[in-house]
């Protein structure tokens, strides 16, 4: 959950936020190099220069397929922000999220200098850009995609719209897969974790601390799940549940949580209005007919995601949601649902790509797209499959590569972990913590997406469990 990458809710985490990719479990086993093959990492001047942060570089070459681990190489580059400790206790391993392929800028332009300050006292600050650049090329081999189509699908109401939209989104992948077979199979989240290791014996460490901001908490999951003996501590930070080996029964709970977006604007506006009846009325009606928006049209669940829209923004936006809802419940008129620019008239995010695709189960027939989406309807009837990961796999119907990175829950074997999150992202995260006794997590009850950067409490706890493994105590809220 965006961290820049799952697409302003699902973009929250596929952006924030974000709110997307590994190996089937069967051959998920633990592929490593030869101990002999460890490299050593040789740091430098960055391309682009320091920054204001001291940022230092260097290189590793990793296998583009882990299960070929003596075949095709790829480089990734690391960013480093050495501790102003004279001996630090180690490293910390950072994804921002998206997933993007620009950790390191983002890391130069504002991350050490604020953030991560007071945690670089006492240990090195280490990312890297991902393989592939997805959704935004950085310093490590790349794939160059571009993503077209900036609507969010429409639900198939039948099989021909289904299998329409699969040839759609199979010729988009395929444009981008044409670039570079081998990568584009391997970008998912659990790739990521294996690159994620190699770094770690770079580095010379027996263990890991990592920290995962929205996407980059997937990484943390599957990292998690590969490699549980590696662990030393984790975090993850706005995120979602993939870790999970029930994957419809996660996505009804998903659709719960999301609703508490549009339950806490109906009890605001109680005392004025029945907000939830009057929803209600204009999503059949969209859903019927799809309503005049602009320059465009909104059916049902798109009246359901841009209002969810604004609905996250929290109580700052209740009275512009409360205004479009009236508009629309006696003129007809959706504009007041229509996302400002850049994203105007579109109720969409970017779509989900080559990460994305290959670590999150989409459906294969309408006929299991709606039984899905029939179940995500009873469980929260408000809103459906607006918002959640659900939604946007539909940008993946068809994709011509498999999920690689299936949802599965956690091994035995894990230390405490910790989590942080705001309002839904909290109850996702919780159902991944609760799988290792001792985990605690950070609640914020308010909106947003994620709180490392933002909130001085959470970073405060979140550094003393990743430099001296102090987990705060259950029930902590900042």
């Amino acid at each position: 959950m965006c961290g820049a990458g799952i697409h302003e809710s699902v973009s929250g985490m596929l952006k924030p936020l974000a709110l997307a990719a590994g190996v089937l479990l069967a051959l998920n086993a633990a592929v490593t190099p030869p101990a002999q093959a460890t490299p050593t990492l040789d740091w430098g001047e960055c391309p682009g220069g320091p920054g204001e942060v001291g940022i230092e570089c260097a290189t590793l070459h990793v296998p583009v397929d882990w299960s070929r681990p003596g075949g095709r190489q790829l480089t990734l580059t690391l960013g480093r922000l050495p501790s102003t400790a004279p001996k630090p206790q180690g490293s910390v391993l950072v994804n921002l999220g998206g997933p993007i392929g620009i950790s390191i800028d983002l890391m130069r332009s504002y991350g050490g200098a604020a953030a991560f300050a007071g945690l670089r006292q006492k240990m090195d600050i280490v990312t890297w850009d991902l393989r592939g650049g997805p959704n935004a090329p950085g310093l490590s081999t790349n794939l160059p995609c571009e993503w077209t189509g900036a609507r969010q699908p429409r639900v198939p109401r039948n099989q021909a719209e289904f299998d329409a939209l699969a040839a759609a989104n199979r010729a988009i992948a395929e444009k981008c897969q044409a670039k570079d077979r081998q990568l584009f199979a391997a970008m998912d989240s659990a790739s990521h974790a294996r690159d994620l290791e190699a770094i770690r014996r770079a580095l010379g460490e027996s263990k890991v601390n990592f920290y995962g901001a929205s996407y980059g908490g997937f990484i943390g999951q599957a990292y998690a799940g590969l490699f549980p003996e590696r662990v030393r501590s984790l975090v993850l930070d706005g995120t979602w549940n993939h870790s999970t080996g029930n994957w419809d029964r996660e996505l009804t709970r998903l659709a719960r949580d999301v609703q508490t977006f549009m339950t806490r604007f109906f009890d605001w506006c109680r005392g004025q209005e029945n907000c939830a009846s009057l929803w209600q009325q204009v999503v059949a009606r969209a859903q019927r007919s799809p309503l005049p928006a602009g320059s465009t049209t909104y059916d049902g669940n798109e009246i359901r995601w841009t209002g969810l829209r604004l609905a996250r923004l929290g109580e700052a936006s209740y009275p512009t949601l409360l205004a479009a809802l009236r508009k629309a419940a006696t003129t007809g008129d959706a504009s007041g649902f229509v996302p400002a620019p850049p994203n105007a008239p579109f109720p969409s995010a970017p779509s989900p790509g080559v990460v994305e695709c290959t670590d999150w189960p989409h459906p294969t027939s309408q006929r299991q797209l709606q039984q899905q989406v029939r179940r995500m309807e009873a469980a929260a009837p408000y809103t459906g499959i607006a918002g959640t990961i659900q939604q946007a796999m539909l940008n993946c119907v068809g994709w011509p590569v498999p999920v690689r990175n299936q949802p599965a829950a956690l091994p035995d074997g894990l230390p405490p972990l910790l989590m942080a999150g705001n309002w839904s992202e909290y109850d996702s995260a919780t159902r991944v913590i609760d799988q290792v006794p001792g985990s605690r997590g950070i609640y914020h009850d308010g909106p947003g997406h994620t709180l490392y950067t933002s909130n001085d409490c959470a970073r405060t706890k979140i550094d003393a469990y990743l430099a001296d493994l102090v987990v705060p105590p259950r029930g902590t809220r900042c």
